[in-house]
């Protein structure tokens, strides 16, 4: 109830056209009772007393009857489907914009597929059903009550008959529904996994394809396939019961009504027209009944739904938990980790243990280790991706948890190994982070990155769709729009991870060009595995196991010969060429 009481709230905004499908599926109602009662005047008046103006008066009744409630079943049915529609998306809005804004933890916990379920499947579950369900509720519910009413006016006695049924049928909802609710949440969260099979079979289908794994994949889908499969069997086996049940239990008391009625009629007690329009109600009103039932597999599919989508919603997002009110100010002194610890949420081990350390403004700073050693974990913290156990990171001596989460990401910019871009055109990713950039600083900033040597040959220049993830370009051209990107913001703070490890020879001259332009006057981060592209950084930070195990240039740190002068060698000698074998 509570989560059905919480999508009737969205129905506030809407309830002028509620009010308008309230009227017209009473009138909807109040008509169908009438066909009802024209029965008794029908037999009485045409058929027993023969009557000839009855004759010529009730068809015409009948039809008058018949043009109206078409009126208000349309007018019914048009406002019902406008609200419920608007109603799921709104709810579909709502959820994607919430699910943007939950922290990285959160994505990092879920796989994508699992939240494109939730954006898509859970709330279609709930577009199936909530328009038809709205239209059920008022019309039927409301036909329900009418037919009731014509029912009692006829025969009061025999209309109990009806109410001590009633609680059977109830009885058969109610358990149905619960078993239905189960089996459909079952399904959903299979379709969640299904989804992120999916995705990752059709994102990595080349390594599927390189090392022959097809029959891998496709009995990893089977196993989702079926899951689902069995969850919608099963709660298609329960509702299939639904309705011959409601049946038995309703012919139930139609045959005692006959049998009783009929006594009444043989006995001159009543009527043949009131018996007649006493059993057309009865009928009219078990139609309605009918309808709800099934209607109420739609209500516990819509409610499965609704309670993941819900349980989405009720996570705190970014904006609930921000503590900073005050804007920051760009970046004047310095960027200080302050006895920094960080642990991921259900790990034992600390990822970072007591970094201390000052960057100043304009200095460029690398962060070198082995796999693992925090480096990524730490420079995670500067943008509030996430937050320290313990300590603090500040800009100018201000905790940054205690300033504006937006003025504080507009002052920071990021080039990661893995280039983002979107399924838009070339102007528009690059202006991603300005939306208001004209033209010609999309272009500025374009040649800065080296990248509109490219753009201009293409035929569509700008305006050139780059595919899902800038597939339709190569690797180089890729992190060099990303790097345009980067220009065009224009951050006083950049975060440049492993910008250039993943790129040929020659792509990567031309991307380390465009670096020396987006570095200019900036305080840059860098995170590298590649020691040969941070030898000019003017300090490296050598981390191991989340400490910082060493502070100082490439020759200093070469000098000591302490870890990074054996990370520096273990890489010279990797990279050096081994000689040909030779034969004798």
């Amino acid at each position: 109830m509570k989560t059905l009481w919480r999508i009737v709230s969205y129905l506030r905004e809407y309830r002028l056209r509620l009010f308008g499908a309230f009227i017209c599926s009473s009138g909807v109602a109040g008509l169908s009772a009438v066909y009802a009662w024209l029965v008794q005047p029908v037999l009485d008046g045409i058929f027993i007393e023969r009557n000839r103006e009855m004759l010529l008066i009730l068809p015409l009744a009948v039809l008058g009857v018949a043009i109206l409630k078409a009126s208000f079943a349309y007018g019914q049915g048009y406002l019902m489907s406008y609200v419920g529609h608007w109603l799921v998306s709104d709810i579909r809005q709502q959820l994607f914009i919430h699910i943007v804004r939950l922290p990285i933890r959160f994505h990092d916990a879920n796989s994508s597929g699992r939240l494109m379920a939730r954006v898509i499947s859970d709330v279609n579950e709930m577009a199936n059903a909530i328009p038809s369900v709205l239209k059920d509720i008022f019309q039927q519910g409301l036909t329900f009550v009418a037919m009731l009413s014509v029912v009692f006016y006829q025969n009061w006695k025999l209309a109990t008959i009806v109410l001590v049924v009633l609680p059977f049928s109830s009885l058969v909802l109610v358990r149905v529904g619960r078993r239905i609710r189960k089996l459909s949440k079952r399904g959903q969260e299979s379709i969640g996994k299904m989804a992120s099979v999916l995705k990752e079979a059709f994102s990595g289908i080349k390594i599927v394809k390189a090392y022959g794994q097809e029959e891998k994949e496709a009995q990893r889908f089977s196993l989702t396939n079926q899951a689902f499969r069995t969850a919608k069997v099963k709660s298609s086996q329960t509702s299939a019961m639904t309705s011959p049940l409601l049946e038995v239990i309703g012919v139930c008391g139609v045959a005692f009504i006959i049998w009783y009625g009929g006594g009444l009629v043989i006995a001159g007690e009543m009527k043949p027209g009131e018996f007649f329009s006493f059993l057309a109600a009865m009928f009219m009103a078990y139609a309605p009944l009918r309808k709800m039932s099934g209607a109420n597999e739609s209500v516990q599919r819509a409610l499965a739904g609704a309670q993941r989508v819900f349980h989405v919603l009720d996570l705190e997002s970014e904006v609930a938990k921000d503590e900073g009110k005050k804007a920051l100010p760009p970046m004047a002194k310095d960027l200080e980790f302050s006895g920094v610890n960080f642990k991921y949420e259900g790990s034992e081990e600390p990822a970072l243990h007591e970094i201390n350390l000052t960057i100043k403004v304009g200095e460029v700073v690398a962060f070198v280790g082995a796999s693992g050693s925090g480096k990524t974990t730490l420079v995670s913290l500067v943008p509030r991706f996430y937050r320290p156990t313990e300590g603090a990171v500040k800009i100018d001596g201000e905790d940054i948890r205690l300033v504006d989460r937006s003025s504080l990401r507009r002052q920071i910019g990021i080039v990661s190994q893995e280039t983002v871009l979107f399924d838009d055109t070339i102007r528009n990713n690059i202006a991603y982070g300005r939306l208001d950039a004209t033209e010609e600083a999309v272009i500025e900033a374009a040649n800065a990155a080296f990248a509109w040597e490219f753009i201009e040959r293409l035929p569509q220049g700008l305006d050139t769709v780059v595919g899902e993830n800038g597939l339709r370009l190569s690797g180089g051209q890729r992190q060099r729009l990303a790097i345009a990107r980067a220009i065009l913001r224009d951050p006083p703070i950049l975060i440049l991870d492993e910008a250039t490890s993943a790129l040929d020879s020659e792509s990567e001259k031309l991307v380390q060009k465009a670096l020396v332009n987006l570095v200019k006057a900036r305080t840059t981060l860098i995170i590298a595995h590649r020691l040969s592209t941070v030898q000019h950084a003017d300090r490296i930070v050598v981390m191991n196991r989340g400490r910082i195990e060493e502070i100082g240039t490439h020759a200093t740190l070469l000098q000591q010969g302490g870890l990074y002068t054996r990370l520096y060698q273990t890489q010279f000698l990797f990279t050096q060429p081994e000689p040909l074998p030779t034969t004798s």
